[in-house]
Order: structure tokens, then C-alpha cells, then sequence
């Protein structure tokens, strides 16, 4: 590894494409001809394939995990959690991620031309559930030669995903780690999706979904949205402790410019959003998080919905944690423990929001260290 990288980093990283030409059927009744994943890879599988661990991504993550890419300063998204020595340690674990389906970092998404019409999809490609992702991260699977992950783990969204996984393929995976997560929305974060979809889908510049063909993207709107989210990923003692009520210039300008410093911030997060991140795909991203509910199909019930569960879990909340609060990951282990499942759960101290899970918090990575650990041995890595 060149110099360049910290000792700890897996280093430089290549994303690789999976074509896959067999149809998938969507939960929507849609069905896509075929598709690609856009995938990384980290560290050795082992010779009987048992060592690999599925990394899943939240809202607006993507496969860069970990690793640097050429030409890039900025590492993976969880460079704090992934490489040699950290709790999914590189030298023990093969470990995969993909970018989800409907996503815009290479995956077949809105940005994709549609087979049908040869035009870039737009608005048309088709809502994707989380169900449909696990689907088709099953396929990359097969693909790989994967049989059964040692591990699923995320935070956030990429929690619900390892939920699922555990829920529609039992025997594929030996432990499931959610942090962060929710067994489904509340009513307050589906209003928070909804006027975040409304600041993308009214602005003048969207064109029904179809803004790539008039050259042209719905900033505004995707910034607005991401700046709502942002204020959600954090506490309020997070922000206060970062920008209090400081003055960009040290006095009130009467004026509705930037006058605040918390305002300059997410003002920069919307904008610096808008260049790496579509608006389409974060319509789409959003409305998964929505329909997200196991336990709709089990008469509303989540301990029947686990009731088929054979992995073992690390549930993970933190106490400054609004959007998705600890109380959300207490249903997710009562549910689990009313089936008599092997559970660990943890609620760490952390100030930081919902954004706790990508932070380097000393008690945090010391607990999935200890579990990943466990993950380890049991699969002889």
C-alpha cells in the first residue's frame, strides 16, 4: 500500500459492474429486463467462501465504503468502521457493497438509458422497495460465489436492509447487525420524506422527472431537501456545540442573507449535495424508507415477522438519536427475544444524532469490535 494511506486504510479501491441479463420482478408489478450493480470488495475471501460480510448503505451512501479512489483525498463512507484492525477488520473478512439499485453512482437507476425507449429513464424508472434491493443483492451474491454471508450489517436504511435479509433469506446469513435502524417509519419521518419530495418535485427546474433531457437539474429543490434532512441527522445539542448562535460576522445584517454560521453550513450541505447526488434517485431512496414494514404482511405483527429469523443480532441505538431513537431499535430486540433469538443490544451514550453510527464514538466501535469478533471466529477468519 502506497504511503499516502493511513496504516489502517485498505488503501486504494476500484469499483467493479455486475450485469445481469435475468429479469427481476419488483414489488411494484414492474419488472426489469435486467440491470447493474455497481459493487466494491475489500480484503480476501476465503477458501471456503464462509469469511464475507455485506455492508449495506443508508439514504445517500453508495458502494465506496472504504479505501480511497485515484485522484480522490476523501475516503469510503465508513472508513471509521472498515480496514485492517477496526471492527470489520480487512485481514479477517471479505467484505462486499453495493450501490442499491435505483442509485446514481453506476447502478441501473434514473440516470440509466431504459432498454425500451433508448431514452435516459427519468421519472420512469420504478419505485424500489427494500425487498427488491435484497433481492437483488441475493443475485450479486450468487454471482460471487456466496453462499451465506458471515454477516449483513448497516446503519440507518442499510439496518432495515439486514433486517430483511434476515427475514427473506434465513439461512443465508449468520448474523444480522442494525444500527441505527427502525423496524418502519413513524408518521413524523414519512412527513419529513414528504416535504423533502415536494421541495425536489416542485421545483421549476424538475420537468415531471425528465430534467436530464432538458439539460438542466432541479437544484433548488434537491438542495432544500437535503438540508432538511441533514438537520434531522443531527441533534440539537450536535449543532449547538458546532455553531451555537454564532455570526458569520459578528452582528445582525437585518436581511434575510446568511447571517447565522449553522445557516452557512447547511447551506454548503445542500449545494455540495446537488453536484454528487440525484434528484430522482433521492425521491426514490426516500419512498423505500416509506414502505419499509415487515411486519405489514404478518397482520402488523414484527415478533411474527422474525419468528423465521436464524441469524443471530447486534442491535445498536444512541441516545441522542431523534429519527430513529432507541425506542424504535427496543422493538426491533423485543420482537426478536418473543422468538427466543440470540440478540445483543446496546444503546450508546453519543451526542452526535443520527449520525452517531459513521462517528469514531470509543464505546460504539469497541462494542461491533467485540461482536465482529465473535462473527470472526465462528467462521474461522
Amino acid at each position: 500500500m502506497s504511503k499516502e494511506f493511513p496504516a489502517d486504510s485498505i488503501g486504494l479501491v476500484s469499483p467493479r459492474t455486475l450485469k445481469l441479463d435475468e429479469p427481476l420482478e419488483l414489488d411494484g408489478g414492474q419488472v426489469l429486463p435486467g440491470f447493474e450493480l455497481v459493487y466494491e470488495t475489500y480484503g480476501t475471501l476465503n477458501t471456503d467462501r464462509s469469511n464475507a460480510v455485506l455492508v449495506e448503505h443508508a439514504l445517500s451512501g453508495h458502494h465506496h465504503a472504504a479505501g480511497y479512489h485515484a485522484g480522490e483525498r476523501k475516503p469510503g463512507w465508513w472508513e471509521t468502521c472498515i480496514g485492517p484492525g477496526k471492527p470489520i477488520d480487512t485481514n479477517r473478512f471479505f467484505v462486499v457493497c453495493s450501490n442499491n439499485l435505483g442509485g446514481c453512482h453506476g447502478s441501473s437507476g434514473p440516470q440509466s438509458i431504459n432498454p425500451e425507449s433508448g431514452r435516459i429513464y427519468g421519472a420512469d424508472f420504478p419505485i424500489v422497495t427494500v425487498n427488491d434491493w435484497v433481492r437483488s443483492q441475493a443475485r450479486l451474491a450468487d454471482a460471487l460465489g456466496i453462499d451465506t454471508w458471515a454477516a449483513v450489517v448497516g446503519g440507518s436504511l442499510g439496518g432495515m436492509q439486514a433486517l430483511q435479509w434476515s427475514i427473506m433469506y434465513p439461512k443465508r446469513l449468520r448474523h444480522a447487525v442494525v444500527i441505527a435502524a427502525a423496524p418502519k417509519l413513524s408518521a413524523q419521518n414519512i412527513a419529513f420524506n414528504e416535504v423533502a419530495r415536494q421541495a425536489i418535485i416542485t421545483d421549476p427546474e424538475f420537468h415531471d422527472g425528465h430534467y436530464l433531457e432538458h439539460d438542466t437539474i432541479p437544484r433548488q429543490g434537491l438542495a432544500l431537501a437535503r438540508m432538511l434532512g441533514h438537520i434531522t441527522y443531527l441533534s440539537d445539542d450536535a449543532m449547538g456545540a458546532k455553531f451555537g448562535r454564532e455570526l458569520r460576522e459578528g452582528r445582525f445584517n437585518f436581511n434575510y442573507e446568511v447571517e447565522f454560521q449553522v445557516e452557512s453550513y447547511l447551506r454548503h450541505q445542500g449545494q455540495s449535495f446537488v453536484d454528487r447526488f440525484d434528484a430522482n434517485t433521492y425521491l426514490l431512496m426516500t419512498k423505500a424508507l416509506d414502505y419499509f414494514d415487515p411486519a405489514a404482511n404478518f397482520d402488523n405483527d414484527l415478533s411474527a415477522a422474525l419468528a423465521g429469523v436464524e441469524a443471530s443480532y447486534l442491535v445498536v441505538s444512541f441516545t441522542s438519536d431523534w429519527r430513529f431513537p432507541s425506542s424504535r431499535s427496543r422493538e426491533i430486540v423485543r420482537a426478536l427475544l418473543d422468538g427466543d433469538k440470540d440478540v445483543v443490544y446496546s444503546e450508546i451514550e453519543a451526542h452526535h444524532g443520527h449520525d452517531a453510527f459513521l462517528m469514531p464514538i470509543d464505546e460504539y466501535l469497541q462494542l461491533f469490535s467485540a461482536y465482529m469478533d465473535r462473527v470472526a471466529r465462528e467462521v474461522g477468519a
